[in-house]
């Protein structure tokens, strides 16, 4: 029997972490997904599963724990806010380097600075375009529901393992404070050392047994030509997740004219925006990237032949319309409306907005 309940965007995400079969959770609390980390507590998952959860001392500390218990194939998290993200960045360049996997939740507020515990989506720059230092890719899942919170756990855990890389859940306050009904998934047993190495081979330092070298961690190399090697082998990787794993949804574009683009909670709000807009006889569509890396490029290009243009929306200055205008061209109008600071836009301001600087070109 299915099993639903009526959940928080932040707890389920902890639920979830349980359910996947998640062996260590490294935090440290931070408004708005402190949550996460409290109902872990409640929940206390080291009687029932033996998952280890930890405040850390510092955001910097918990992300070297994960990169420790990753380090040794297990399935591990993080989870924080904008600044403490920030705050990770250098571990998780770490954890890029070294090829290991792992599942960290940024449940974004706005900025910059300490800014304001309300939501934003003024993360997508350092969530996508690296964040820390050097030449590496998280693979980011922009969930727009606490259902997607839900299951974008156990998604992010099986694409982490599949390709050793990090994963981000991009998502913001109002998704992590939001409550809707969310259909859990079955509990998942842990998986053993011996598990481990069957599906993904002996890569993790599970010890050393005596029928093969030890296994070394790094993301250091010292010899240039080797690192430059190293680099093109995670630029291959790179490719080959921008080919097989993009993910994205379309809403009401079959005859749309013109076209929102909008992830997370402001893809929510087009939704609402496109029946407006409807009724007063505008033919708009949405396209809702789920992965913002890889990003639906080659999806986007095919609306080109139907829309007279384009506007994101997003709860930010404008920084995923860079990746649509990429996309786009200069082949049809591209604009941005956004609210900044913690503010939310209404569906009707995306209409007018859509109204103004698109079909009017103001």
């Amino acid at each position: 029997m299915a099993d639903y309940k009526l959940m928080k965007g932040n707890e389920v995400i902890a639920e979830a972490a349980i359910r996947f079969g998640c062996d260590g959770y490294f935090g440290y609390p931070i408004t708005p997904q402190s949550e996460i980390m409290e109902t872990l507590m409640v929940r206390k998952p080291w009687e029932e599963t033996g998952m280890v959860v930890l405040q850390a001392e510092s955001e910097v500390a918990a992300i070297n724990m994960v990169y420790g218990g990753a380090a040794c194939g297990k399935k591990v998290m993080t989870s924080s806010s904008s600044p403490g993200i920030s705050l990770k960045q250098e571990g998780i360049s770490y954890i890029a380097g070294a090829e290991l996997p792992c599942v960290i939740v940024n449940v974004v507020r706005g900025g910059p600075g300490l800014g304001t515990i309300q939501p934003g989506q003024s993360d997508y720059f350092q969530a996508t375009k690296g964040g820390g230092h050097g030449d590496y890719r998280l693979i980011v899942l922009a969930p727009a529901s606490v259902q997607e919170m839900n299951d974008f756990v156990g998604l992010g855990f099986d694409l982490a393992f599949q390709y050793r890389n990090p994963i981000m859940i991009l998502s913001d306050g109002v998704i992590g404070q939001m409550m809707e009904k969310v259909q859990l998934g079955e509990f998942k047993p842990r998986w053993t050392n011996e598990e481990i190495i069957k599906m993904h081979g002996s890569w993790a330092t599970t010890g050393k047994p005596s029928d093969r070298e030890r296994n070394i961690i790094t993301s250091l190399e010292l010899d240039s030509s080797r690192q430059e090697k190293f680099n093109h082998k995670l630029i291959e990787k790179y490719k080959t997740i921008s080919e097989k794993e993009v993910r994205f949804e379309k809403i009401a574009c079959d005859d749309a004219e013109y076209l929102f683009i909008a992830y997370g909670s402001s893809s929510r709000i087009c939704q609402k925006a496109i029946e407006i807009a409807r009724e007063k006889g505008i033919k708009v569509g949405l396209l809702r990237p789920i992965t913002l890396f890889p990003f639906p490029t080659k999806q986007i290009q095919a609306m080109l032949k139907q829309v007279k243009g384009i506007l994101t929306v997003e709860m930010s200055a404008g920084q995923m319309i860079e990746d649509v205008r990429l996309a786009v061209e200069g082949k049809v109008p591209v604009e941005h409306f956004g609210r900044l600071g913690g503010m939310i836009p209404s569906p009707n301001e995306a209409v007018q907005a859509l109204e103004d600087q698109i079909i009017k070109g103001k």
